[in-house]
C-alpha cells in the first residue's frame, strides 16, 4: 500500500513539474527608461531575466544554440521590453529583407514578443523588430495558429544597438496601444527569435516544430508585481486630406478628385475600442495581387483597409473561408469599383475575460451608373469563452437598401448564425461547428458545416463537411460556390451543394544533415449536387521534403472529376465551349522553394496533365533579390498553355515585376506592375510613402492601366494623400 501511495505521489510530482509553465515577473521601473538600446538603467539591472530559450527549428528537442535573454519592466504609461540577442557571427551580414515596417518574420533575422493580456489563449498582440530596428506589429487571432495579422497598425517605439557579440533591443509599448484588463496580474507571454544566419528559430517557452511559433497555446506567464495601471484617456483623431486627377482615355473624360475625412479611435476601456470614420478614403491601400482564374467561381481577396482590421476575426471568422456570412470587402467595393462610404462606427473588444463583443454600422452612397442604391451595413457579433481555449459565437448581419432616402422594406438581406469553435489546451485538436440562416424578401435558407483537425508532431488528420442551401443568400458575405454562371443566358443559377473533405498526413524526421522532414499526404475533396450526384471531386497524393536550410521540394498527383452544368468554355478565352456532362482528368505537379537565407531566392512549379478533353501545362513561380537592407527586386510569373482536341490553343500569361525600396525607416517607394492577358490588362501602381511622424504619412500614388495586347492606355490616376495622427 505504501508503495502505491509513493508511486501516485511521485507521478503527481513529476507531472506537475513537466506541466509547469515558465513564468517571468515584471516589476515597476525604479528609474526613467531612456529608449536608446543601452541597458544602463537600474530598472534593467534589477529586472528578472527570461532566458534558456528552446529551439523550434530545425529541431524542437534541444536548447537554443545562440543565446537570448529578455527583461521587462513598466511605468504608468508603458511596457518596456529589453532583449540581448547573442550572435557569434556579428561580422556577417544579417538577413534583412528591407527597412519597411511590417516585414515578414520568417524570412528575416528578428526578435518578437507575443502578448496574451487576458491569458485566454484566444487573441493577442505581437511586437517585433529586426537588427536594424524596423518595426512589425500585428494581431494574434484564433490563438495565433495561423501566425500574425500585420495589417493592424498602432503606436509603439523601439531602438536597437549593435555590439561585438550581440545586438540589443529596447521596446516601449504604450498601454494605450493594446487592449487588456486593468485589474489582472497575470498575462500570457512568449518571446521568439529568428536567426537565419545560423538557421535557427527559438522561443522562450517550448513550441513544437509543427506549430507556428506565435501560437498562444504555448505561452508562459507574465506575473505583475502590481496590476497594470489604467491606460488613461486614449483618444486619437486621424484626419486626412487627399486630392488627385483621374483620366479615362476610353471615354475621353478627366476628373479632379479631392476629399477630406477623419478616423477616430476612442478607448472606451483598456479592452474595448470604438472606431469612428467619416468619408474614409483608401486610395493609399496597396492594390490586389491578380491571379489567373480557371475555375467557374469567384476568388477570395484579403481585406487591406485599416479600418476593418482590428478585431477582424470577431466579425470575419464566422463560417468557413468559402462560406462567410460577413466579408468586409462587400462594404465600399463592387466588382473592384470603389463605392463611397459616408460614415461608419465600430465597437469591438473584450467586456471581460470570457466575453468579446463587436458592433459595426456603415452607410454607403449609391451609384446610379451601376444601378446601386444607398446601403446600410450592420453587424453584431458576440463571443463567449468556454473552457481554456474554446468559445461559442453568435452573429447577426443586416444589409438594408434605401430608396429615395427611406428604408426600402422590399430590399434587405439578413443572416443570423451561431458557431462553436473547439480548441484543446495543447493545440492538438481544433474544430468548428456552425449553423447560419439567411432571410430576404423572396428567399430563406440555411447553411451548416463541421470541421475537425487532430495534429501532432507526426500525424495530421482533417475532416470537413459543408452544406449550403439553394436559397441561402449572404449579400454581405462570401459564398461563391452556390453561384453557377450560365454563359448562354448570362445569369447566375443558384444551386445547393454538399461537401466532404477528409485528409491524412504523416510526417517523419530522419537523422540527416540535409533533410529536416518528410511528409506524405492523402486528401479527398468532393462536392455533391442536391441529388447527391458528384459535382466535383479531387483525389490527391502529395510528398513533401523540407530540407534543413528551409528549402522545400513538393510533388503531387491529382485526379479530378468535374460536372459542367452548362455549355462552358473551360479556357475562358473564347474557344469552342464544351457540352454539359462529366469530365475526368489527371495532372502532376512539382514545386521547389529555395531557402530564405540567401540574397537570391525563388520558387518554381510545373503542373502538367489532361484538362477536360485536352491538356494543360502550367508553370510559374517567383524570383527575388534582396538589396540588403534597402529593398527587394522581385518578379512573379505564371503561364498556362491549354491544348484542346479541335487544335485550338490558348496561352495565358501573368507577369508581375515589383521593386520595393526603403531608403530609410521613414521613406518608402514601391513600383508594382501586373501584366495579365486573361483580363487584357497591364496595371502599373507606384506608391511613395513618407512617415514624417509615428503613424502620420504622406502618400503619392500613381496608377496606370493599359490593354495588354496593344498597350493602348485605358486610364491613369495620380493621388496625393496626407494623414496625421493626433493623440488627445
Amino acid at each position: 500500500m505504501n508503495r502505491i501511495v509513493l508511486l501516485i505521489s511521485l507521478s503527481i510530482l513529476v507531472n506537475g513539474f513537466f506541466s509547469q509553465q515558465k513564468a517571468l515577473l515584471i516589476k515597476k521601473a525604479i528609474d526613467p527608461i531612456e529608449l536608446d538600446g543601452v541597458l544602463s538603467e537600474n530598472s534593467w539591472k534589477n529586472a528578472f531575466v527570461a532566458d534558456d530559450f528552446y529551439q523550434v527549428y530545425p529541431s524542437d528537442s534541444i536548447m537554443a544554440i545562440e543565446k537570448t535573454k529578455v527583461m521587462m519592466c513598466f511605468d504608468d504609461q508603458n511596457i518596456y521590453v529589453a532583449a540581448v540577442c547573442m550572435d557569434n557571427s556579428m561580422e556577417d551580414d544579417f538577413v534583412v529583407s528591407s527597412l519597411r515596417r511590417d516585414y515578414s518574420f520568417p524570412v528575416n533575422d528578428a526578435f518578437a514578443v507575443f502578448l496574451d493580456p487576458f491569458n485566454d489563449k484566444t487573441n493577442g498582440f505581437s511586437f517585433s523588430t529586426n537588427p536594424f530596428g524596423v518595426q512589425r506589429e500585428g494581431l494574434l487571432e484564433s490563438a495565433g495558429v495561423f501566425g500574425v495579422t500585420t495589417a493592424w497598425d498602432n503606436k509603439w517605439f523601439v531602438e536597437v544597438k549593435h555590439h561585438e557579440d550581440s545586438w540589443v533591443v529596447e521596446m516601449k509599448i504604450p498601454f494605450k496601444s493594446i487592449r487588456y484588463k486593468e485589474n489582472t496580474t497575470t498575462w500570457g507571454i512568449n518571446f521568439a527569435r529568428n536567426n537565419l544566419k545560423s538557421n535557427e528559430l527559438t522561443s522562450w517557452t517550448k513550441v513544437p516544430i509543427n506549430f507556428n511559433v506565435a501560437t498562444l497555446n504555448f505561452t508562459g506567464l507574465l506575473n505583475w508585481d502590481t496590476h497594470p495601471a489604467k491606460a488613461g484617456l486614449n483618444f486619437a483623431v486621424i484626419p486626412y486630406v487627399s486630392g488627385g486627377v483621374h483620366a479615362d482615355y476610353t471615354n475621353e473624360t478627366q476628373d479632379f478628385d479631392r476629399a477630406i475625412g477623419m478616423d477616430t479611435k476612442v478607448a472606451v476601456s483598456s479592452s474595448l475600442n470604438l472606431d469612428l470614420t467619416v468619408n474614409p478614403d483608401f486610395s493609399n491601400v496597396e492594390v490586389d495581387r491578380q491571379v489567373t482564374n480557371l475555375s467557374r467561381f469567384s476568388l477570395y481577396f484579403p481585406e487591406r483597409r485599416q479600418f476593418f482590421i482590428e478585431n477582424s476575426d470577431l466579425f470575419g471568422r464566422f463560417g468557413f473561408r468559402k462560406i462567410r456570412p460577413f466579408f468586409s470587402r462587400r462594404i465600399g467595393l463592387y466588382n473592384g469599383v470603389k463605392i463611397p462610404i459616408i460614415a461608419g462606427a465600430r465597437l469591438s473588444g473584450k467586456l471581460n475575460k470570457n466575453w468579446r463583443i463587436g458592433l459595426m454600422n456603415m452607410q454607403t452612397e449609391g451609384m446610379s451608373e451601376l444601378s446601386l442604391s444607398p446601403k446600410n451595413y450592420s453587424v453584431g457579433a458576440f463571443q463567449r469563452q468556454i473552457g481554456e481555449s474554446s468559445n461559442i459565437s453568435a452573429i447577426v448581419v443586416n444589409q438594408q437598401d434605401f430608396l429615395n432616402r427611406k428604408i426600402d422594406p422590399n430590399s434587405f438581406n439578413r443572416i443570423v448564425g451561431i458557431d462553436y469553435n473547439l480548441a484543446s489546451s495543447d493545440g492538438t485538436v481544433r474544430g468548428k461547428l456552425f449553423y447560419h440562416h439567411s432571410f430576404s424578401p423572396d428567399f430563406s435558407d440555411y447553411s451548416h458545416a463541421s470541421w475537425m483537425m487532430y495534429k501532432t508532431r507526426t500525424v495530421r488528420f482533417h475532416w470537413n463537411h459543408e452544406y449550403v442551401g439553394e436559397n441561402y443568400r449572404a449579400e454581405m458575405g462570401f459564398v461563391p460556390r452556390i453561384q453557377n454562371y450560365n454563359p448562354a443566358t448570362n445569369e447566375y443559377v443558384y444551386t445547393s451543394y454538399w461537401r466532404i473533405e477528409p485528409s491524412f498526413e504523416y510526417s517523419f524526421y530522419p537523422t540527416s544533415n540535409w533533410i529536416n522532414r518528410h511528409s506524405v499526404q492523402l486528401s479527398y475533396d468532393e462536392y455533391y449536387n442536391p441529388d447527391f450526384t458528384t459535382n466535383e471531386r479531387s483525389m490527391k497524393g502529395r510528398h513533401t521534403v523540407l530540407f534543413t536550410n528551409q528549402s522545400e521540394l513538393r510533388s503531387e498527383i491529382n485526379q479530378q472529376k468535374i460536372y459542367l452544368p452548362f455549355v462552358t468554355d473551360v479556357t475562358f478565352s473564347g474557344l469552342e465551349p464544351l457540352d454539359t456532362g462529366y469530365y475526368s482528368f489527371t495532372s502532376g505537379l512539382v514545386k521547389y522553394e529555395s531557402s530564405p537565407i540567401y540574397l537570391l531566392r525563388g520558387e518554381f512549379f510545373m503542373n502538367y496533365g489532361s484538362y477536360y478533353t485536352g491538356n494543360k501545362l502550367t508553370y510559374g513561380g517567383n524570383l527575388s533579390y534582396r538589396l540588403q537592407p534597402i529593398g527587394n527586386i522581385a518578379i512573379d510569373f505564371e503561364q498556362n498553355f491549354i491544348w484542346m482536341p479541335t487544335n485550338d490553343y490558348v496561352q495565358i500569361t501573368l507577369l508581375s515585376p515589383r521593386i520595393d525600396l526603403t531608403f530609410t525607416k521613414k521613406v518608402f517607394f514601391t513600383t508594382f506592375v501586373q501584366y495579365n492577358t486573361q483580363i487584357n490588362n497591364v496595371n502599373i501602381n507606384a506608391r511613395f510613402q513618407y512617415r514624417f511622424k509615428p503613424m502620420s504619412d504622406l502618400f503619392i500614388v500613381y496608377t496606370d492601366n493599359y490593354n495588354s495586347n496593344i498597350f493602348g492606355i485605358k486610364n491613369r490616376a495620380v493621388v496625393v494623400k496626407l494623414v496625421y495622427w493626433f493623440n488627445v
